[in-house]
């Protein structure tokens, strides 16, 4: 609020129309930060937008006096400078002017800040896992769990399998086969942590964004106003495939949101082995199980996907030391690791003949 009538009053007349008109202006380019859809995004905007005035009018008084000196005592009009070394008046004004800048702009930053770490009594809380390279997304109060992982589309796009370039695709690299579903006008609890390494999860317009660390858990909460979709990006470099783990966020009506939680709770388990490859697999692998040379090892003919079942499901299991091969165990329930191990032992030729169950998945975990 204060921030609010802060920014009213320097609207009102404190800045010259010229900074008001650019403010706007500024608003309309895509350098400049988003509103957002939170009362937290929108004091974080108005906080910029304050600070971005105080220090443009600061940097225009500077400038205008340097200018001033320069032009109206040069040496060509017989300027003589003058021969001191000390101010006292100088050196309490340049101190002082600061730091009452300083502490005004401190105290709206501070309510922001202390806002933005309240997150006691939420309707609701997520919890939110980093993977290299995708998001796990688990409702607690809903008992719901579900993997987001980079869409089909995009994935084919970058493959070279579809046909299409990136700017064919609205949101290559942005779009996701599962996306967060969350209900406006309730307050969120979001859990942030992760399973390998240090990832980030930041959605643009809520406002902030939280470290995934390992062994940690951050918190924050958010309240959106508008129904929407708002897209995002794991923003901490956390490995080759990093910017290929987006965000997409749903905002919808409670209404709506029990409609998705009564789906999901009773949706049947994902079964098909080939969509389970194209999502947990095909990144490093390729879709035609070639794998990249010198990076990921092919599986089509490989010793592992055409060897003993027992050392295939040993590695999809608990994964390699030492490479980025990850432990799906965890991952996945043993349905539909028997359906990936099946597909990868029956496609690009293998032809195997395994047919793999999800009790020969459970007793390799043993």
């Amino acid at each position: 609020m204060f921030v609010r009538k802060l920014r009213n009053v320097v609207r009102g007349g404190a800045v010259p129309l010229l900074l008001l008109w650019a403010g706007n202006a500024f608003a309309e380019y895509r350098l400049n930060l988003t509103q957002g859809v939170t009362s937290i995004s929108r004091e974080v905007y108005d906080l910029h937008m304050i600070i971005l005035y105080v220090v443009t009018v600061i940097g225009i008084g500077v400038f205008a006096v340097m200018f001033w000196s320069i032009f109206h005592h040069r040496k060509s009009k017989g300027a003589v400078a003058a021969q001191f070394h000390h101010s006292t008046f100088a050196e309490v004004t340049w101190t002082i002017i600061p730091v009452i800048i300083l502490i005004a702009l401190a105290f709206p930053a501070t309510s922001t800040l202390i806002k933005m770490e309240e997150t006691g009594d939420p309707d609701m809380t997520i919890k939110v896992t980093g993977y290299q390279w995708k998001w796990k997304y688990d409702y607690l109060d809903e008992d719901i769990s579900f993997f987001s992982s980079l869409g089909e589309r995009s994935v084919a796009i970058r493959n070279g399998a579809s046909g299409e370039k990136p700017q064919d695709h609205k949101y290559y690299l942005l779009d996701v086969d599962n996306p967060v579903v969350v209900p406006v006008d309730t307050k969120i609890r979001i859990l942030t942590t992760a399973a390998d390494v240090i990832h980030s999860w930041w959605v643009p317009a809520l406002g902030w964004k939280r470290d995934a660390i390992p062994g940690f858990i951050n918190d924050n909460w958010t309240i959106i106003d508008e129904p929407g979709t708002y897209r995002g990006q794991c923003a901490e470099l956390c490995g080759r495939d990093h910017g290929f783990m987006p965000i997409v966020l749903k905002a919808v009506s409670k209404e709506e949101y029990q409609q998705w939680v009564t789906a999901m709770k009773t949706r049947p388990a994902e079964i098909d082995g080939e969509k389970l490859y194209a999502t947990h697999c095909s990144t490093c692998h390729q879709a035609n199980g070639q794998g990249l040379p010198g990076a990921f090892p092919a599986l089509a003919g490989s010793p592992i996907a055409t060897g003993p079942l027992a050392g295939h499901l040993n590695i999809v299991l608990n994964g390699k030391a030492g490479t980025a091969m990850l432990a799906y165990g965890p991952q996945l329930s043993n349905e539909e690791l028997a359906a990936i191990i099946t597909y990868e032992r029956n496609a690009w030729g293998n032809d195997t003949g395994d047919e793999v169950s999800a009790e020969d998945v459970q007793a390799a975990r043993k």
